[in-house]
């Protein structure tokens, strides 16, 4: 039946979703925790820290556009956690849309992104509705620091990269397995263009060994800087600090790869499931400050110059909680930059986002270097009009 909540969480039983209902109850937002278990979900909320004062209830709902859409009907904000989401998302946003709310979800699916763009943005922009998938700390404080280094005019150029330490959750192992046969594709001179599928060797800022990082499924800034007036191309890269486990994840993934790539659709999309679950079964443990850190490094070029911006964080399904919880406040209130398709910087700003993650002491201040051309000066003309 419907809510009365503002939000709907969906998938709150999972490990980011029981992070987004801690970091709501941190801005005093009532919330709808939904999933397709009720137990699942009531005995996920008993383990969040202070959730005995926060305002919420537990609903149990089949996945499926017309339950959803049930459920939907009276909240403003649709945060969804349930993924893979080529699988799964459509039927999510079809019914955020069908209830007029506003979508965004976790997703690290660059071919999820597209459809979000192409098929649904024109949809929820004629109800001035937002949908902006992809608010997480793979690719949000990425687009955080691209966007502070485009604060430097004539920069069209991004080259970025995302390391992390940590363990990837049942979700998010999934993810990455359904992207192995995904197409994946970076931008240059604002056109799609597909990668070829190999291990690059990076410069880690702040060490003197190099990382091991892959395209990660084309991750989701070709998408949203397509359409950026500013910005012709961009290539995004991640990996993991630990270069040895990053040895293990490449050669793993290219053998169920290439094992799938001899298969028939159907059988490929469940042998990779079966892989991931093998994978990742269990949740990973509650992150640790001082173990569990994320680096963004943008570097930014173009005819004026360059100019590189670090972001040091950590905690990284911490920092994709607090943004999910941050766009909801957001939404709430009326303040969005955008309706319809858009990114979390586009809707809300990248240096209002970064103030959040640094408030709750997830994000270090920004590290910012480079040259930029000085701007050529003209002599004020006279009264004539004569330099």
């Amino acid at each position: 039946m419907p809510t009365t909540k503002p939000v709907v969480v969906y998938g709150a039983s999972g490990y980011t979703g029981r992070l987004v209902c801690e970091y709501l109850r941190e801005y005093h937002i009532p919330f709808v925790a939904a999933g397709r278990d009720a137990g699942r979900v009531e005995e996920a909320m008993k383990v969040i820290p202070g959730i005995e004062t926060a305002d919420y209830e537990v609903a149990a709902v089949d996945h499926t556009v017309e339950a959803l859409t049930d459920l939907f009907t009276g909240a403003k904000v649709v945060l969804n956690m349930v993924g893979p989401f080529m699988k799964l998302g459509p039927e999510a946003v079809e019914a955020s849309l069908a209830a007029g709310c506003h979508y965004s979800d976790t997703n690290g699916e660059q071919d999820w992104m597209i459809v979000c763009d192409e098929q649904w943005g024109p949809k929820f922009a004629e109800k001035g509705l937002l949908i902006a998938p992809g608010v997480a700390q793979m690719y949000t404080t990425g687009e955080i620091a691209a966007n502070i280094a485009l604060e430097t005019p004539g920069l069209d150029t991004l080259d970025i990269l995302v390391l992390w330490k940590g363990f990837p959750t049942v979700a998010s192992t999934a993810t990455i397995f359904e992207n192995l046969l995904s197409p994946r594709h970076y931008l240059e001179q604002n056109q799609y263009q597909p990668w070829t599928v190999e291990p690059h060797e990076v410069v880690v800022p702040g060490q003197h060994e190099l990382a091991l990082a892959l395209e990660w499924g084309g991750t989701a800034h070709p998408v949203w800087f397509k359409r950026d007036p500013r910005v012709a191309n961009v290539k995004a890269l991640g990996g993991l600090f630990d270069r040895e486990r990053m040895k293990g994840v490449i050669e793993g993934a290219g053998q169920v790869a290439a094992q799938a790539a001899e298969m028939s659709p159907d059988e490929a999309k469940a042998f990779l499931a079966q892989v991931a679950a093998q994978t990742q079964s269990e949740m990973p443990p509650r992150e640790n400050q001082r173990v569990n850190i994320s680096l963004d490094s943008v570097h930014a070029s173009g005819p004026s110059g360059r100019v590189h911006v670090v972001l040091n964080g950590t905690c990284n399904y911490k920092q994709t909680g607090l943004l999910q919880a941050y766009v909801a406040h957001c939404l709430i209130h009326g303040s969005t930059r955008r309706a319809g398709f858009a990114s979390a910087c586009q809707a809300f700003g990248h240096r209002e986002l970064l103030a959040c993650l640094t408030a709750f002491g997830l994000m270090a201040p920004p590290s910012i270097s480079g040259h930029v051309a000085p701007v050529a000066t003209v002599a004020p003309a006279n009264s004539y009009g004569v330099l």
